[in-house]
């Protein structure tokens, strides 16, 4: 059963949730308080994260929303020359939510939770969206989120991701993580509040009967780890009807203002190889009386890749990467075991599919000679992001109109993972990327680093680009 057709997920069992707080979000007509006070006295954390007293005060401040003026209010972009204006009013309206969006954004960067634990998020998000008088619904899990805006059989999905990464928080600024060990160091605290964003102003006009057609918000959990989440977004019926899904992804090599979009192979397929060898080990002075697993292993990870390059077409794609080797204790006796693991990136769809079966036959013709047996485990990963044509068409197109079009530039290929991948083995769509850094600033910041922050004039510009992917996407038959 979809979650579309389960009345059980739906947000006014939300009260029956240890994270819910006292107000019932879905009868709630005071929507125009401060989020940040509503988070602050009225919802708490799971028990396995508590607030430390010493800690108080970085909560409270994230919580808390500026005063006008404030560095945090004037950090919502002003709508870029060139661009075109939003329908109804909503630049106006966005601008008027901005510092709320940001102290969302500083909420969820100091609350964050690991992949497949986002119970505390997926409320505070269904929690808003209900606030605002639309019907968000649970994944089956409850750590994720469905939401329908708009009404018509044909369906644009956008999604965000919702899970942090197992890295300790080093910034010192008042926001910082208050779960010892965990971050949003791959700015889904961004993507999260950026998807928010727009279903709140999508919802300002399907109030209107002026958005033409259905706009589906999903806020996927477990995007960090394998098995990743969205192939239960897609058991659960998040693609139902959906005849198109857009998504960015924060891009701290791009300054803030800019996006990149490219079509095509935009991120890799990431999957994990483990070789395992075994056979007589020995005293080094009689290598020839064991399988010298030391020799065979340095075979595997020199050749197996070398004549990966040569039977693979060189416009796959295709990169093999050890990261681990062990084998031995002692210096002067062969081990009688031996393992290495690394990665298989692929850009290719066809070569992914393959690559499987090629590399285990490779690692056995390599071994062979080797007197030792050999055991290939290899494992799935993620699909390459290979972005549609006209899914990309209509984003550029929406970004240049969002931004203006000289603040879209042509996106390089990553040969990162991303499981946004599953969605697109399903129906078309497009992934671009949403510059986060601030210009001459001269601090270099990546993803997956312990100091990752952004800045936070890309949460403005993430929702106008957004928002008017999904109106041109509804616009837009042939997709």
């Amino acid at each position: 059963m979809s979650a579309f057709d389960n009345d059980a997920n739906s947000v006014p069992r939300l009260a029956e949730r240890s994270y819910q707080g006292i107000r019932d979000a879905a009868r709630s007509d005071h929507y125009q308080n401060d989020v940040a006070q509503r988070h602050r006295f009225r919802s708490r954390l799971s028990k396995s994260y508590p607030i430390h007293s010493d800690r108080e005060s970085d909560v409270t401040t994230a919580l808390t929303l500026p005063e006008s003026g404030s560095p945090l209010a004037s950090s919502w972009p002003e709508t870029p020359p060139g661009a075109d204006p939003l329908p109804g009013q909503l630049d106006r309206w966005l601008a008027s939510r901005g510092a709320e969006l940001v102290a969302v954004r500083r909420h969820i960067h100091a609350h964050p939770e690991l992949s497949g634990q986002e119970f505390e998020t997926a409320a505070l998000v269904a929690r808003e969206l209900a606030v605002a008088g639309l019907n968000p619904r649970f994944l089956p899990k409850g750590n994720g989120v469905i939401c329908d805006i708009g009404h018509g059989d044909r369906v644009i999905a956008l999604r965000a991701d919702l899970d942090a990464l197992p890295l300790p928080d080093g910034k010192d600024v008042p926001y910082r993580s208050t779960v010892d060990g965990v971050a949003h160091a791959c700015g889904h605290d961004v993507h999260t509040t950026i998807l928010l964003g727009v279903g709140l102003a999508l919802a300002q006009l399907a109030e209107r009967d002026e958005l033409p057609g259905r706009v589906r918000l999903i806020f996927q959990p477990a995007e960090e780890c394998i098995p990743s989440g969205a192939p239960d977004v897609i058991d659960a019926g998040g693609l139902k009807d959906v005849a198109g899904i857009y998504a960015l992804h924060c891009a701290p090599q791009l300054p803030v203002g800019l996006v990149g979009v490219r079509s095509g192979p935009f991120t890799a397929a990431a999957d994990t190889v483990e070789v395992k060898l075994a056979g007589p080990g020995g005293h080094t002075a009689r290598p020839h009386l064991t399988a010298d697993l030391i020799h065979a292993l340095g075979r595997v990870i020199v050749d197996v890749p070398s004549l990966l390059d040569r039977r693979v077409d060189p416009r796959a794609g295709v990169s093999m990467v050890w990261g681990r080797v062990h084998a031995g204790e002692a210096y002067n006796a062969i081990p009688g075991e031996g393992s290495i693991k690394g990665t298989v990136r692929v850009l290719n769809r066809d070569a992914w599919r393959e690559a499987p079966e090629l590399i285990t036959k490779l690692v056995q013709d390599v071994v062979a000679g080797t007197g030792a047996s050999a055991e290939v485990i290899y494992t799935r990963g993620v699909p390459p992001v290979i972005n549609d044509r006209m899914a990309s068409a209509i984003i550029a197109g929406a970004a240049g109109a969002a931004l203006g079009p000289d603040r879209v530039v042509e996106a390089e290929i990553s040969m990162g993972g991303e499981d946004f991948a599953f969605y697109l083995e399903q129906v078309p769509g497009a992934m671009i990327r949403l510059g986060t850094s601030t210009p001459g600033s001269g601090v270099k910041l990546d993803i997956h680093q312990s100091g990752f922050d952004v800045d936070e004039r890309a949460i403005g510009y993430g929702v106008r680009v957004m928002v008017h992917t999904a109106l041109a996407a509804l616009s837009t038959p042939s997709l």
